[in-house]
């Protein structure tokens, strides 16, 4: 029985080959196609002023990471031996999350395989103790903590923008994930969230949690940072084509060839001490059809002060919300460049420019200068959203939150490259074949 142990031990906290490659990890769209564009804007909306409670100074630390019309989810798989779960991708939290089942036994009676974590089953699942300095690192620790007590677990709670929460053990666990070249890569000592009690919203129905990327120590690529490097790209692809391509997250260093470095352009990510967890980049200038828009150059500026303002890369957002006096300005613009014929007055609540695409229209090219001179130009299908049969609508909003987002539309076709110890991003057009 001992030696049975050690060889388990072993296998669980050794990878299989020495040196692990990297992560590559199939991301799916969880998408509600159904959904009126109106009701996208509504989900989105939700998610940004839940977001925007987190850069105030005064704000709890919460999570919009059920909320948002569209997600992607990650095939992840937890405990010993490994449990199936999917996970929402999300670069807007730092929790990685799970629902939890307290069951011992006919569990796949209640719990199907693949759609809940039991915790019983896995036999590296340990919770961490409330007076562990890991406790300190999440949102809402239980404060009645008895120090003296063997099993007294570290607690946790999360709330979200639709009433919704999720709460339970801050625990560990071992992960079980493929590197490109298909070996198992095993995580050892994973601090996720066991979420025994959740008041599910309207994203948590399909998915069984979250996976965060965001900058915080407890984030999944923070865990990940000192074995596979600091550094985690993704490329999402369109899904509305039928059927939808595969997406994907690769973790690693190695992920990015050194001789595809020279086909990235970068800008700086930028950081607010108010709000940390986001991935702030500093726009500097918008073109429309190579001629630059008169915006004050202030709309754009991320006051760390305060923790108002810049625009955050966000996976969990449809829709690209810029602050006001810009998107007056790029709406105008752009309603001039468009012939009177092409236009549709009865557009969807909400959307400032719908146009008539049964008909062939070159629509306005939409170009984003960056900080350090990188050039986001994305293609028109990245900001036109298709909102009925022969109509679609310009998929930009004013930021009413304080900040603006770039969302995960604008982000389509687009290799992101978050290198965080450099503290920059990359991107290219030329990537998602990696």
């Amino acid at each position: 029985m001992i030696q049975t142990l050690t060889l388990l031990f072993f296998i669980l906290f050794h990878p299989t080959h020495s040196k692990p490659d990297y992560l590559k990890l199939n991301l799916r769209y969880n998408g509600n196609h159904h959904h009126s564009l109106s009701q996208t804007l509504t989900q989105d909306s939700i998610r940004l002023s839940f977001l925007s409670s987190r850069t105030t100074l005064s704000a709890p630390i919460i999570s919009g990471a059920s909320t948002g019309s569209g997600q992607y989810l990650v095939e992840f798989h937890l405990g010993t031996p490994p449990q199936r779960l999917h996970l929402i991708v999300d670069t807007g939290s730092d929790l990685i999350w799970t629902r939890c089942s307290p069951c011992r036994s006919n569990c796949s009676f209640h719990h199907p395989p693949g759609t809940t974590f039991l915790p019983r089953h896995s036999i590296t699942f340990s919770p961490f103790h409330c007076y562990s300095p890991s406790c300190h690192l999440i949102p809402h620790p239980s404060h009645s903590c008895n120090h003296t007590r063997l099993h007294s677990p570290c607690r946790y709670h999360y709330a979200y923008a639709d009433s919704s929460s999720t709460s339970g053990f801050f625990s560990h666990d071992v992960a079980t994930l493929h590197t490109l070249s298909g070996h198992p890569t095993h995580i050892p000592n994973l601090p996720f969230g066991c979420a025994f009690n959740i008041s599910p919203g309207p994203a948590l129905s399909s998915a069984h949690g979250v996976l965060g990327l965001g900058r915080g120590p407890i984030s999944f690529p923070s865990h990940t940072s000192s074995n596979l490097g600091n550094l985690f790209s993704y490329c999402l692809l369109d899904y509305t084509l039928s059927p939808p391509p595969t997406s994907f997250l690769l973790i690693g260093h190695h992920s990015i060839k050194p001789s595809f470095t020279s086909n990235l352009s970068f800008t700086p990510l930028l950081s607010n001490p108010v709000s940390p967890t986001f991935y702030y980049i500093h726009i500097t200038a918008v073109y429309l059809n190579n001629i630059p828009l008169p915006i004050d150059p202030d709309v754009w500026v991320l006051d760390p002060n305060t923790g108002n303002g810049g625009t955050i890369i966000d996976s969990g957002t449809t829709l690209s919300f810029l602050p006001t006096p810009a998107y007056d300005q790029i709406v105008s613009t752009m309603a001039l460049k468009i012939p009177d014929r092409f236009k549709i007055s009865h557009g969807p609540p909400g959307f400032d420019l719908c146009v008539n695409s049964t008909k062939p229209l070159r629509k306005p090219k939409l170009v984003f200068k960056l900080l350090g001179g990188a050039v986001l130009a994305p293609p028109p299908g990245n900001y036109f959203i298709e909102a009925a049969d022969g109509v679609t609508c310009l998929a930009l909003q004013p930021a009413d939150a304080g900040f603006g987002v770039i969302g995960n539309l604008m982000q389509q076709g687009f290799l992101f490259v978050f290198d965080r110890d450099a503290s920059r991003l990359g991107f290219s057009r030329n990537g998602c074949a990696v």
